[in-house]
C-alpha cells in the first residue's frame, strides 16, 4: 500500500485529527484503471455534497482533483481510497470552525479473487448486525462504518462474497460494501437511500443507464420476500462495477439478461 496525507508520502498523521477521534469526515473508494481514476468527477461531486452535510469547508476540489490525477499517473490498476477529515482540532465534539481539512489518498492493488466474480457471480448471505439508520447521514459516505465493520465480521468463508444488511425494521439497506439490485422481468428495484446507506457512484450510473436503455427502475422499501422473488439480483459498487448474484443464502440463481445488458452498458 502506498500513502499520501496532504499531497506528500506519509504514513503518520496527528493523533488530535477529528477523523480518528470521532469519524469526523468522509472517503471514496475509486478504481485505478490505465494510470487514471475511473468516474473522479463523480466521486468529487458526493465528496463535495457530504462536505456541505457535514460542514466540513475550506476544501480545495480543484486542487483535489489535481492532485488526484498527478498520483494516479505515477500508480498501476488497483484501488485509490480518499479520506478527507474535518482535520485537527481541540477536543470535544462541537467542531472550532478554525479547522484546516486533512487529505488521504491511499493505493492498494486489486484483489485477485474478484477477478472472475463479474461473469460467474458471487454468493451472498444476509447479516445479523443491523445497518445504523439516521435520516441526517443517509446517502452520505462519511467515516463511521462500524455497522458495516460488524457485519462483515459475521462470516469468514472465501466463497462468501458479500453480506446484505437490513434496518431494525427489516428493510433491505444493501451490502457491507455495496448496493443491491433486484429484477422482476424488466422492472429494476433497488433500495430507498432515504434513512441509511450509501448512494454509490455505480448505483447512480446503473440507474442512468437502464432509464436510457428504456427499462423501468423503482427505489422503495425491499424486504427479503422482495428479494426471494426476483429473478436476477446483483451488486454494485466502483470498484466491482456489477457482480451478479449466483446464490442468495441456499437459493440458486444465474446471471439473467437484464443484469448482462447493464454490465455491458456500464463497462465503458
Amino acid at each position: 500500500m502506498s500513502l499520501w496525507i496532504d499531497g506528500v508520502v506519509e504514513s503518520r498523521m496527528s493523533a488530535l485529527d477529528r477523523g480518528l477521534n470521532y469519524g469526523d469526515g468522509l472517503f471514496e473508494t475509486m478504481r485505478l484503471l490505465d494510470r487514471a481514476v475511473r468516474y473522479l468527477d463523480r466521486h468529487l461531486a458526493r465528496l463535495a455534497q457530504g462536505c456541505e452535510r457535514l460542514g466540513i469547508s475550506r476544501v480545495d476540489f480543484a486542487a483535489l482533483n489535481h492532485e488526484i490525477a498527478s498520483i494516479a499517473r505515477t500508480l498501476d490498476d488497483g484501488a485509490l481510497k480518499l479520506i478527507v477529515t474535518r482535520g485537527s482540532g481541540p477536543r470535544g465534539y462541537r467542531p472550532a470552525g478554525t479547522e484546516r481539512p486533512t487529505r488521504v489518498l491511499a493505493w492498494s492493488p486489486p484483489r485477485v479473487a474478484d477477478a472472475s466474480a463479474g461473469t460467474d457471480g458471487v454468493r451472498v448471505r444476509y447479516c445479523s448486525t443491523p445497518a445504523s439508520v439516521n435520516v441526517a447521514l443517509a446517502g452520505v459516505k462519511h467515516l463511521n462504518r462500524l455497522d458495516c465493520v460488524l457485519a462483515r465480521s459475521e462470516w469468514s468463508d472465501a466463497d462468501i462474497a458479500e453480506g446484505l444488511m437490513r434496518d431494525s425494521q427489516g428493510a433491505i439497506v444493501g451490502g457491507t460494501m455495496s448496493n443491491v439490485f433486484a429484477v422482476r422481468g424488466e422492472t429494476i428495484v433497488t433500495p430507498r437511500i432515504d434513512r441509511a446507506g450509501v448512494k454509490g457512484i455505480m448505483r447512480g450510473i446503473v440507474i442512468e443507464a437502464a432509464h436510457g436503455a428504456g427499462l423501468v427502475v423503482e427505489e422503495h422499501v425491499l424486504t427479503a420476500a422482495h428479494l426471494a422473488a426476483a429473478h436476477e439480483l446483483f451488486l454494485t459498487n466502483a470498484l466491482i462495477g456489477i457482480w451478479p448474484v449466483r446464490a442468495l443464502e441456499n437459493r440458486q440463481l444465474k446471471p439473467g439478461p437484464v443484469t448482462r445488458r447493464l454490465q455491458h452498458m456500464c463497462s465503458a
